[in-house]
Protein backbone atom coordinates (compact mmCIF):
# COMPACT_ATOMS: atom_id res chain seq x y z
CA UNK A 1 0.00 0.00 0.00
CA UNK A 2 1.23 3.47 -0.82
CA UNK A 3 -0.74 5.96 1.25
CA UNK A 4 1.14 9.22 1.74
CA UNK A 5 1.95 10.80 5.14
CA UNK A 6 -1.11 13.09 5.05
CA UNK A 7 -3.45 10.16 4.45
CA UNK A 8 -1.77 8.15 7.21
CA UNK A 9 -2.05 11.01 9.71
CA UNK A 10 -5.69 11.78 8.86
CA UNK A 11 -6.69 8.13 8.98
CA UNK A 12 -5.00 7.62 12.33
CA UNK A 13 -6.80 10.67 13.71
CA UNK A 14 -10.21 9.45 12.55
CA UNK A 15 -9.64 6.11 14.28
CA UNK A 16 -8.36 7.77 17.43
CA UNK A 17 -11.21 10.26 17.74
CA UNK A 18 -13.81 7.58 17.05
CA UNK A 19 -12.60 5.79 20.19
CA UNK A 20 -11.63 8.69 22.46
CA UNK A 21 -14.32 11.30 21.67
CA UNK A 22 -17.25 9.36 20.18
CA UNK A 23 -19.66 12.23 20.90
CA UNK A 24 -17.70 14.41 18.45
CA UNK A 25 -17.34 11.74 15.77
CA UNK A 26 -17.59 11.77 12.72
CA UNK A 27 -15.22 14.73 12.32
CA UNK A 28 -15.64 17.93 10.36
CA UNK A 29 -12.78 19.04 8.13
CA UNK A 30 -11.71 21.64 10.68
CA UNK A 31 -11.85 19.15 13.55
CA UNK A 32 -9.76 16.71 11.54
CA UNK A 33 -7.23 19.46 10.76
CA UNK A 34 -6.90 20.23 14.47
CA UNK A 35 -6.48 16.54 15.25
CA UNK A 36 -3.79 16.13 12.60
CA UNK A 37 -1.85 19.17 13.80
CA UNK A 38 -2.09 18.67 17.56
CA UNK A 39 1.23 18.64 19.39
CA UNK A 40 0.52 15.75 21.77
CA UNK A 41 0.51 12.06 20.84
CA UNK A 42 1.90 12.83 17.39
CA UNK A 43 5.25 12.09 15.78
CA UNK A 44 6.14 14.06 13.81
CA UNK A 45 4.19 17.22 14.67
CA UNK A 46 2.82 18.69 11.43
CA UNK A 47 0.95 21.77 10.21
CA UNK A 48 -1.44 20.70 7.44
CA UNK A 49 -4.00 23.12 6.01
CA UNK A 50 -7.58 22.18 5.16
CA UNK A 51 -6.87 21.96 1.44
CA UNK A 52 -4.10 19.41 2.01
CA UNK A 53 -6.33 17.31 4.25
CA UNK A 54 -9.28 17.57 1.86
CA UNK A 55 -7.14 16.20 -0.97
CA UNK A 56 -5.99 13.33 1.27
CA UNK A 57 -9.61 12.54 2.14
CA UNK A 58 -10.46 12.36 -1.56
CA UNK A 59 -7.65 9.87 -2.14
CA UNK A 60 -8.72 7.78 0.86
CA UNK A 61 -12.31 7.82 -0.35
CA UNK A 62 -11.09 6.35 -3.63
CA UNK A 63 -9.35 3.61 -1.62
CA UNK A 64 -12.55 2.86 0.28
CA UNK A 65 -11.02 3.93 3.60
CA UNK A 66 -13.13 7.07 4.25
CA UNK A 67 -16.60 8.31 3.43
CA UNK A 68 -18.73 11.38 3.99
CA UNK A 69 -20.98 11.31 7.03
CA UNK A 70 -23.09 13.76 8.99
CA UNK A 71 -24.11 13.64 12.62
CA UNK A 72 -27.73 14.23 13.70
CA UNK A 73 -28.69 17.86 13.10
CA UNK A 74 -25.25 18.74 11.78
CA UNK A 75 -24.90 21.14 8.87
CA UNK A 76 -21.17 20.66 8.42
CA UNK A 77 -19.82 17.94 6.17
CA UNK A 78 -18.20 15.26 8.29
CA UNK A 79 -15.99 12.27 7.65
CA UNK A 80 -15.64 8.79 9.08
CA UNK A 81 -13.15 6.03 8.42
CA UNK A 82 -13.98 2.60 7.00
CA UNK A 83 -10.62 0.95 7.61
CA UNK A 84 -11.96 -1.81 9.85
CA UNK A 85 -14.45 -2.74 7.14
CA UNK A 86 -12.06 -2.27 4.22
CA UNK A 87 -9.26 -4.37 5.72
CA UNK A 88 -11.43 -6.56 7.97
CA UNK A 89 -9.33 -5.87 11.04
CA UNK A 90 -10.37 -6.46 14.64
CA UNK A 91 -10.67 -3.68 17.25
CA UNK A 92 -7.29 -4.63 18.73
CA UNK A 93 -5.62 -4.61 15.31
CA UNK A 94 -7.23 -1.27 14.48
CA UNK A 95 -5.91 0.24 17.72
CA UNK A 96 -2.35 -0.91 17.01
CA UNK A 97 -2.49 0.43 13.46
CA UNK A 98 -3.79 3.78 14.69
CA UNK A 99 -0.94 4.24 17.18
CA UNK A 100 1.63 3.27 14.55
CA UNK A 101 0.07 5.75 12.11
CA UNK A 102 0.10 8.59 14.64
CA UNK A 103 3.45 7.96 16.34
CA UNK A 104 5.62 6.02 13.91
CA UNK A 105 7.57 2.86 14.80
CA UNK A 106 6.89 1.55 18.31
CA UNK A 107 7.92 -1.27 20.64
CA UNK A 108 5.24 -3.64 21.99
CA UNK A 109 5.52 -1.98 25.40
CA UNK A 110 4.98 1.47 23.90
CA UNK A 111 2.00 0.19 21.93
CA UNK A 112 0.38 -1.27 25.03
CA UNK A 113 0.80 1.97 26.95
CA UNK A 114 -0.21 4.31 24.15
CA UNK A 115 -3.25 2.35 22.97
CA UNK A 116 -4.97 2.27 26.38
CA UNK A 117 -7.70 4.70 25.30
CA UNK A 118 -8.24 2.84 22.04
CA UNK A 119 -8.22 -0.78 23.19
CA UNK A 120 -7.68 -2.34 26.64
CA UNK A 121 -4.86 -4.82 26.10
CA UNK A 122 -4.64 -6.88 29.29
CA UNK A 123 -1.04 -8.00 28.80
CA UNK A 124 2.00 -7.48 26.62
CA UNK A 125 1.45 -10.93 25.13
CA UNK A 126 -1.86 -9.69 23.70
CA UNK A 127 -0.08 -6.83 21.93
CA UNK A 128 2.54 -9.19 20.51
CA UNK A 129 -0.15 -11.61 19.36
CA UNK A 130 -1.96 -8.77 17.59
CA UNK A 131 1.28 -7.65 15.95
CA UNK A 132 1.84 -11.20 14.74
CA UNK A 133 -1.58 -11.26 13.12
CA UNK A 134 -0.93 -7.93 11.39
CA UNK A 135 2.48 -9.13 10.19
CA UNK A 136 0.88 -12.23 8.65
CA UNK A 137 -1.45 -9.94 6.70
CA UNK A 138 1.45 -7.68 5.67
CA UNK A 139 -0.08 -4.67 7.41
CA UNK A 140 2.81 -4.33 9.86
CA UNK A 141 6.53 -5.10 9.64
CA UNK A 142 9.06 -5.95 12.33
CA UNK A 143 12.05 -3.62 11.96
CA UNK A 144 15.65 -4.81 12.35
CA UNK A 145 17.12 -4.02 15.74
CA UNK A 146 19.53 -1.10 15.49
CA UNK A 147 22.65 -0.52 17.54
CA UNK A 148 21.79 0.51 21.08
CA UNK A 149 18.18 -0.70 20.89
CA UNK A 150 17.05 -3.34 23.38
CA UNK A 151 13.57 -3.99 21.99
CA UNK A 152 12.24 -4.63 18.52
CA UNK A 153 10.10 -1.95 16.91
CA UNK A 154 7.20 -2.31 14.51
CA UNK A 155 6.08 -0.16 11.57
CA UNK A 156 2.70 -0.01 9.81
CA UNK A 157 2.77 -0.78 6.08
CA UNK A 158 -0.24 1.20 4.86
CA UNK A 159 2.07 3.98 3.75
CA UNK A 160 5.27 5.90 4.42
CA UNK A 161 7.30 3.12 2.82
CA UNK A 162 10.28 5.41 2.30
CA UNK A 163 10.25 6.39 5.95
CA UNK A 164 9.99 2.76 7.00
CA UNK A 165 12.94 1.82 4.82
CA UNK A 166 14.99 4.67 6.23
CA UNK A 167 14.06 3.68 9.77
CA UNK A 168 15.03 0.09 9.11
CA UNK A 169 18.36 0.97 7.52
CA UNK A 170 21.33 -0.41 9.46
CA UNK A 171 23.81 1.80 11.22
CA UNK A 172 26.95 2.76 9.22
CA UNK A 173 29.40 -0.15 9.11
CA UNK A 174 32.30 0.95 11.29
CA UNK A 175 32.82 -2.33 13.13
CA UNK A 176 35.51 -3.74 10.83
CA UNK A 177 37.56 -0.54 10.88
CA UNK A 178 37.35 -0.33 14.66
CA UNK A 179 38.38 -3.96 15.09
CA UNK A 180 41.39 -3.39 12.84
CA UNK A 181 42.51 -0.39 14.88
CA UNK A 182 42.13 -2.30 18.14
CA UNK A 183 44.22 -5.17 16.76
CA UNK A 184 46.97 -2.74 15.72
CA UNK A 185 47.01 -1.15 19.18
CA UNK A 186 47.17 -4.55 20.88
CA UNK A 187 50.08 -5.57 18.67
CA UNK A 188 51.89 -2.33 19.48
CA UNK A 189 51.34 -2.79 23.23
CA UNK A 190 52.67 -6.36 23.04
CA UNK A 191 55.78 -5.15 21.20
CA UNK A 192 56.40 -2.36 23.72
CA UNK A 193 55.99 -4.78 26.63
CA UNK A 194 58.56 -7.09 25.06
CA UNK A 195 60.98 -4.19 24.61
CA UNK A 196 60.52 -3.14 28.24
CA UNK A 197 61.17 -6.68 29.47
CA UNK A 198 64.27 -6.90 27.30
CA UNK A 199 65.69 -3.63 28.57
CA UNK A 200 65.15 -4.65 32.19
CA UNK A 201 67.35 -7.79 31.93
CA UNK A 202 70.50 -7.62 34.14
CA UNK A 203 73.77 -6.92 32.37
Amino acid sequence: MDADPVEIRALGCLIEKQRTTPDQYPLSLNALRLACNQATNRDPVVEYDESTIRDALTRMSDRGWVRLASGPGSRAVKFRHLLDEALRVSPSELAVLAVLMLRGPQTPGELKQRSERLYPFSALDDVERTLGQLIERKLVARLPRQAGQKELRYQQLLGDAAEAAQTAAPEPAVTDDLASRVAQLEERVTRLEAEVRGSSQPL
